[in-house]
Parts: structure tokens; sequence; C-alpha cells
């Protein structure tokens, strides 16, 4: 069959390898065995099984415990993990995977296709609303023998092989979770994975420790003893310890951005925006439509029309990152630079709240709105902080409402709330990461899904055909077309194309090396200088 682009459906029986501890050496920097690594976790998530959570934090930290079958270069082309190879069939169904035979879960228990099968066909089918749109493609899933699974679908899915990265389909063990309620299993908070690092020890509030697994699949592997991720509340406390050494490397919302200039500053620090390829984060002002007028496309476009979104990005990120055009990222595939949302004006704002019904009262106002700004930093406040300045200038007044990160997972998912900040990651396809949030099938009570409740009959149609077409430049020109319905219509406000920054002390290496960024493994990290 044809190879797509970054090589996605690539035929080839084998996978490309990782970086060899000779191509380290080759680097000049002679990986070293043991020491602990201090790191931050902000903010403290609910639980660390992938699943039952898919917050950041979360995401983050949990791949250092559990695996999947693949992971991802920084080009988006597909890597093993716990499949060493894997073959396509030419019609783009069916889907062999060889597992690696020596692995074991942390509790001793070998790792088979039996897991495979059951995180795939059951604990993340009933869990992830991502997982699951994608996975009922699948007309058999089965383990032919106890290291090799075999997937095939219903229809060729050309994205199919990103959905098996480690945040988006963490491999369970099935003797752990199988005939139990997953949400509440042991299993959610002693944490049993297949990775390079066991859990150990949670102190709430203080900190999350992890161990190595001295029993890890990939010989000489990890190098590091322990990961400690420190939760540090407060930013100027999180930004202190990473510049007296008390911790090795932020991830995230860790550092507030407007730190990052004077950290860049300081010799012993790297700063990485890299690593950040799979995800391509995207964020949004959220709306409920069941909340008027924000039914109104009209109040929708000239609330976006209100926002400078250059001042954003430089007066607030100072640099890192770049406007949002759309509800697609510039960096996710099928992008199109010519659908684009209507620029900044005020003036041209005010008009159409104007037209649209919404007069100014005596006091200059013409509605107002609650918002929840998102608990994750400082900077999170400030950008919402600005928002109401922003609303302001075309009579709309934006009623702040704290929280902290679980009531707003809680609320966002119950739709109690009016607007919001969120952010989602796009997984390197659109039927992946944005159709979620607009096709109304994906209405439903759950964080992450289409919790706005927008609407509409055509871009359902365009997404499903687009899900289904095998050829690249159709599903090009349905994206297309959703694209334009969609900034028309401003269904959410979009904002910004994050890329946060890693900041890490010179002397940690193999942080960034691959498109998952400081959500991969850590297996090949390490300590020395």
């Amino acid at each position: 069959m044809d190879v797509s682009r970054r090589g996605l459906m690539a035929a080839a029986g084998s996978a490309p390898v990782l970086m060899t501890v000779s191509e380290a050496l080759a680097q000049g920097v002679t990986p070293r065995r043991g020491g602990t690594l201090q790191m931050m976790l902000t903010p403290e998530p609910p639980v660390l099984q992938i699943g039952v959570n898919q917050q950041g934090p979360t995401l983050a930290a949990a791949p250092k415990i559990f695996q999947g079958l693949i992971t991802f270069s920084p080009t988006l082309e597909p890597q093993p993990q716990l499949a060493k190879s894997w073959t396509i069939s030419p019609d783009g169904k069916e889907y062999i995977f060889k597992l690696e035979e020596n692995v074991k879960w942390h509790d001793g228990r070998p790792f088979t296709a039996d897991d495979a099968v059951f995180s795939i066909t059951k604990f993340h089918v009933e869990l992830s609303p991502r997982a699951r749109a994608i996975f009922t493609l699948i007309e058999t899933c089965e383990a032919t023998d106890p290291h090799t699974l075999r997937i095939v679908l219903k229809q060729a899915f050309q994205p199919f092989l990103l959905m098996f990265d480690p945040t988006a389909c963490a491999i369970v063990a099935k003797h752990l979770f199988d005939g139990q309620d997953y949400r509440t299993a042991p299993a959610v908070q002693q944490l049993i994975g297949t990775g390079p690092f066991k859990f150990t020890e949670w102190q709430r509030g203080n900190f999350i420790r992890m161990d190595r697994n001295e029993n890890y699949w990939k010989p000489g592997q990890p190098y590091l003893d322990t990961i400690i991720y420190r939760i540090i509340p407060d930013s100027q406390s999180r930004r202190l310890a990473l510049e007296t050494g008390q911790v090795l490397l932020s991830q995230a919302s860790d550092i507030e951005p407007f730190d990052i200039p004077q950290l860049r500053s300081r010799p012993n620090l790297t700063v990485d925006t890299k690593g950040w390829e799979y995800f391509s984060p995207l964020s949004w002002i959220e709306l409920n439509h069941r909340v008027k007028p924000l039914d109104d496309a009209r109040v929708r476009r000239a609330m976006s029309m209100a926002i400078d979104r250059n001042f954003i990005i430089n007066r607030l990120w100072f640099g890192v990152g770049k406007p949002a055009t759309g509800p697609v990222a510039s960096t996710t595939r099928f992008y199109d630079a010519n659908a684009k949302i209507a620029a900044f004006n005020v003036r041209e704002a005010n008009a159409l709240l104007d037209a649209a019904g919404f007069p100014r009262k005596a006091d200059g106002t013409r509605f107002s709105l609650k918002h929840i700004p998102l608990p994750y930093g400082e900077i999170w406040t400030r950008l919402s902080e600005y928002l109401r300045q922003a609303m302001r200038q075309i009579g709309i007044t934006l009623e702040l409402e704290s929280t902290d990160a679980g009531s707003w997972a809680r609320r966002v998912g119950n739709w109690e709330y009016e607007t919001t900040i969120n952010f989602v990651y796009q997984f390197g396809d659109p039927t992946l990461g944005v159709a979620r949030t607009y096709v109304s099938s994906n209405i439903q009570r759950v964080t992450f899904t289409n919790t706005g409740g927008y609407s509409n009959p055509r871009v359902d149609a365009l997404f499903e055909e687009a899900r289904t077409t095998p050829a690249a430049a159709d599903r090009a020109r349905l994206f297309s077309d959703v694209q334009k319905i969609l900034v028309d219509e401003v269904p959410q406000i979009w904002l910004t194309e994050l890329s946060f920054p890693t900041i890490h002390d010179k002397k940690v290496h193999n942080v960034i090396t691959t498109g998952l960024g400081p959500s991969k493994s850590f297996d090949d990290v390490f300590i020395a200088g």
C-alpha cells in the first residue's frame, strides 16, 4: 500500500528504532545510571490512572508507569513501545502487532496480548469518549497468540495508529480490572503498569514518588533510580525551586510564562518548547450554548472579535505560542490556513451586537455572563482578567468564579457553567482531537466532549465522512469545509495555539526526544554532568 504522510500507515514490517545508547555516546554524553529526578506537577491530579482521568497532569506523569503499544517521533512517525513491530494489510483494514515477549506487570504477572485486547475493547471504550468514537470501527480485536494482537477494522481508517500512544490507550492489566468498576477498582489507586517506574508513594499536596522498575523489559533501563513529582501550589515557589536546583525539571503549566524570559538567561537551564507535536494544544473560551445569548452565533462572533490574540501571546505568554485562527491548530494535519476567524475589531463587534438585538443599557452594559478561570496557574487567571476587560469594551460583563482543578472538571462535565477557559489536545488528526468537541453525537456529561452542546447536522456529516474516507486528499477537502463552517459559527472562541515550555537543568539529558515531550516514559532520561 502507499505510505501516507508521516508514515502513519507504513506497511513496513518493523517500526523505527528509538535512540540507542551508542547514539547517545555519539552525541558526547555517556548515559549514567542512578540519581533522583525531582520534577513538578501542576496542578495535582485527582488520580494517575489514564482513562479514569484525562487531564494534562495525569497524561504527563502516568506514562512513566503505563505504556502504549507505540509512541511517536517529533514528526509523528510511529515508534515501538509494547509493540515491537506491526504490519498493515494493503486494504488498510487489518493490523497485526507483534508484542514484546519479556514484559511483566509491576506485580510480576506476565503482560500478554489479552491485556491489550481488554484495554482496547473494554477499558478505554467505557472510559474514554475519544477511544470509544474510534474503537467502534473495530470489527475484530483478538490475541492470536500470547504476543500477537490482530485488529480488523470495519473500514480503513487512516490515522488509526495515532490511537495507540500511552496517553490515548495506556495498556492496563486485565487481571486487575476485568469484572470491576474501572473507576473505583483498587488498581486505580495502586497503579500497576509495565513502565520503567513503579508507583511507590503519594503524599497528597506534597509529592508523588516513582522508583525504578528493576524488572523493566528494556535491558539496562531506566537509568534513573527515582522520579519525584513535587506538588508546589505557589507559582513563585515553583520558579524558586527550579532556580535553586531543588527541582531539575518543569513542564506544561509549572512555570508562568512571565517568568520564562529570566529563566532563559540562566546558564544552567534549557528552555525547550518542542515536544508538543502530537498534542498540539489549542485554548479557547468554552461556551455553554444552553445559556442565552450564547446560542446566538452573532454574539459568539462579536465576543471573538473583541479579543486581541496578539496581546495575549505577546503580553501574557511572552511570545510562547501563537494566536489561534480556528478550530484546528496549524501544527495539526489538514489545517486550512484560508479558514480563519474574523480579525480583532472592537467597533465591528459592537455593531454586530447592536444588530443582533442586544443594545446597551443606561450603565453601558448589554448582559452579563459567569466565567470560570482555568485553575491551572496564575497565567490563566490573568487571561480571564484580560478577557473580562475585552468583553467590557463591547458591553458584556464577565463575572469571574474561582474553583479548583477537580471542581472545574466536574462542573464542565456536568454542564454547570456559562463560560470558562479550556484547552484540548488534537492528537495529530482532526478526527481524533477536534471532532469530539463539535459533533452532536458526543454531547455528553463528560469533560473534554462536546460539553458546550453545539449542534450542526452539516458539521456532523462532514466529520463522519472524513472519518470514514481513506484518501488523504478527500479528507483534506472535507476538513476544509468543516473548518469554514466552524469559523463562521464560532461554537468556541479559539484563543491560542499553546507551546508549553519544558525547562530543565542541563545535566538532565534526553528530556525531549519524541512528539510527546515530557509525557514520554523517561526510560532513557539520565542525569550527568
